[in-house]
């Protein structure tokens, strides 16, 4: 009846076992787009920052500062 002649035992485990292949998939697909916004995050930050820089909001030491803060060479 349970877990094709295993008992419950056989039923929980197999459970178990899905249980984590779930959570092995939900946690990739999660650390995969969390790598995509770290970077859209860090490009878009350059951007607003060449762009007060084009205004003139900041000086060129500032913003080779601010550059170098970002992790952007």
């Amino acid at each position: 009846m349970w877990g094709g002649g295993y008992g419950l035992g056989g039923a929980l485990m197999m459970l178990v076992f899905w249980g984590l292949i779930i959570a092995l998939i939900v946690f990739v697909v999660r650390w995969l787009t969390v790598n995509d916004r770290t970077s859209a995050r860090r490009d878009g930050s350059l951007a607003i920052l060449r762009e007060r820089f084009a205004k003139g909001e900041i000086d060129e030491e500032e913003f080779e500062r601010r550059k170098r803060a970002l992790g952007s060479d």
